[in-house]
């Protein structure tokens, strides 16, 4: 016992010391800030998309006014939404961060599409192909920056369907083609209406209706109107369930390259020369277990003072959920059984391997096996108890990552203690598999294959 704390001890410092290693635990917080913030970066340095606008024809008259119409709308629309985008942040962080939440708020509800007045040379041309040579002049990249516009509109009216013929400097930009495509299909809709004989000021404030929908659920913290409380254990539920993957693989991942590092420097055959391969293996899961646990304290302390700091009140809601119905016991739990499983089984192979080439023949199928649960997790964030999600969260090897996804739907607790029986039963059986592979390959020079790792399982304990 004492050479296996050794060990783990050894295990954990080698990694614990390191810059690489502290480096790679701010990593995850890390990007998943750039993950929410690239998405606000790019809607906020979103350019505004000049156009013209062209009625092409008498018979296309009124649809400029009416594509005008959408724009300004749209524009009433986003201004709304930022209101109460803003006023909802001021109501979860007490007033803190009004200012900045406006102005985030603002950046990202601005004006997407402005349209200006039509140029002389394309709004005198005639129809065809000089008009059309007009508007790719003043698209022409070349042009002088204050002339320029993104796109020309023609809009078309056929068969008393309206239409439109979109010249655009960007290929790959459909912006305004979505644009102008909702304005003509509100305005069709207009026109239909009114000449079934409805009033056009009926039109309007029908098209401008926002309805006030209010959900409410027996199954409610209150008994009745749901709110955030009732709703955030789903996603608290899949994001454990990341995490869960995260620190799991993260873990394994560090044992296997630990071994595979020792194999090639020789070290492993020192170790073997003071302590029993088990005593070993038994060391380097539980070091590296104590790196995991360091992960996740960090992670969740990063998370939990960010989320005091910003959203106090969403915090309290936060913590009562994480400690009402034991989900806490309940991730520890999976985490172990979890980790056990694949901690064993990466260390099986990191043993027959010195280099990641060799663990190729056998990395390549368990990642594609792990991509399952993180497609599956998505599907039960709606539908946890689609029949897919019940059935491979018995799986043993998903069985971690699946049901503390689906904890926060109160699934039967048959399916929750059996589903962890048969999780534990499993890394009970991966502990032994991979023990004998572990000292089969940590006293051999096999290279890593399907077949030599068979053999070693077989023979492993001879």
């Amino acid at each position: 016992m004492n050479r296996t704390l050794l060990i783990a001890r050894r295990e954990y410092a080698a990694y614990a010391k390191t810059v690489g290693f502290w480096l790679s635990l701010l990593a995850l917080p890390l990007f998943a800030v750039l993950g929410g913030g690239v998405g606000f970066l790019a809607g906020s340095s979103e350019t505004t998309r000049v156009i013209a606008v062209v009625e092409d024809g008498p018979q296309a008259v009124g649809l400029a006014a009416a594509v005008r119409s959408a724009l300004a709308e749209d524009g009433a629309r986003r201004a709304r939404n930022e209101r109460e985008a803003v006023e909802a942040v001021s109501r979860t962080t007490g007033g803190l961060g009004g200012p900045a939440a406006q102005d985030a708020a603002s950046s990202v509800s601005r004006e997407r599409v402005r349209i200006v007045e039509t140029p002389a040379a394309i709004g005198t041309a005639a129809p065809g192909t000089a008009q059309e040579t007009a508007a790719r002049d003043y698209l022409a990249a070349d042009r002088p920056k204050a002339d320029q516009i993104d796109a020309v509109v023609f809009l078309t009216r056929e068969g008393g369907r309206p239409g439109a013929r979109i010249w655009t400097s960007r290929a790959t930009d459909d912006r305004v083609e979505t644009f102008v495509t909702a304005a003509l299909k509100s305005a069709n809709r207009k026109s239909v209406l009114e000449a079934a004989g409805i009033d056009a000021g009926i039109v309007d404030r029908t098209e401008a209706f926002d309805p006030d929908v209010t959900a409410f659920s027996p199954k409610s913290v209150t008994g009745g109107e749901i709110s955030f409380r009732d709703r955030a254990p789903v996603f608290i539920g899949l994001g454990a369930g990341f995490l869960l993957w995260s620190l799991i693989i993260t873990g394994a991942s560090i044992l296997l390259n630990s071994v595979m590092e020792e194999k090639s420097n020789k070290i492993l055959e020192v170790l073997l020369s003071s302590a029993s391969a088990t005593e070993i293996l038994a060391g380097k899961v539980l070091g590296v277990a104590l790196l995991t646990l360091t992960v996740m304290a960090a992670w969740g302390g990063m998370g939990a003072a960010a989320l005091i700091s910003f959203a106090p009140e969403r915090a309290v809601d936060v913590g009562q959920i994480l400690l009402s119905g034991g989900m806490l016991a309940y991730f520890a739990l999976f985490m172990a059984g979890g980790y056990l499983m694949y901690a064993v089984l990466f260390a099986a192979i990191g043993a027959f391997c010195e280099t990641p080439r060799d663990a190729q023949t056998l990395m390549g199928p368990i990642m594609m096996i792990l991509v399952v649960p993180l497609l599956v997790m998505q599907l039960a964030l709606r539908t946890p108890d689609a029949p897919v999600v019940q059935i491979m969260s018995w799986i043993p090897l998903f069985t971690p990552f699946l049901m503390i996804a689906r904890l926060p739907s109160e699934p039967p607790l048959i399916e929750v203690i059996g589903s962890m029986a048969g999780m534990f039963a499993f890394a009970l059986l991966m502990v032994w598999i991979a023990g004998r592979a572990f000292r089969a390959g940590a006293l051999s020079d096999v290279k890593l294959s399907w077949k030599s790792f068979a053999t070693a399982i077989r023979g492993g304990g001879k």
